[in-house]
């Protein structure tokens, strides 16, 4: 939800640490999260193709902004990026085997 009353609203009054950094970037990914959702939901309740068009392309620039963040936090705390990897590669290996069970 935007908050529009206070153009400062996110001015932080005093430099972050890396670990408060790291937290505000997971809430900046978790707001262009929302704002796909939103865009796409609005693009999914209309029939006019024009604004299906925009809306679509809008949630794909936040998709972009998501990667970017995303990357950001993984220099800013390198844990986060193992942890990401693990996760990844725990589903990778997962399919890898229901694919030999489907084989067998």
């Amino acid at each position: 939800m935007a908050l529009l009353g206070n153009p400062f609203i996110a001015n932080v009054p005093r430099q972050m640490t890396n670990d408060e950094l790291a937290q505000a970037l997971r809430v900046d990914i978790a707001g262009e999260l929302e704002a796909i959702i939103g865009y796409e939901a609005h693009a999914m309740a209309t029939n006019d193709e024009r604004a299906k068009k925009v809306l679509y392309h809008i949630a794909d620039e936040e998709r972009r902004h998501v990667g970017e963040l995303q990357q950001l936090l993984y220099i800013i705390c390198p844990k986060e990026a193992e942890n990401t990897e693990k996760g990844r590669q725990k589903i990778q290996d997962q399919q890898a085997h229901n694919f030999q069970s489907q084989l067998q």
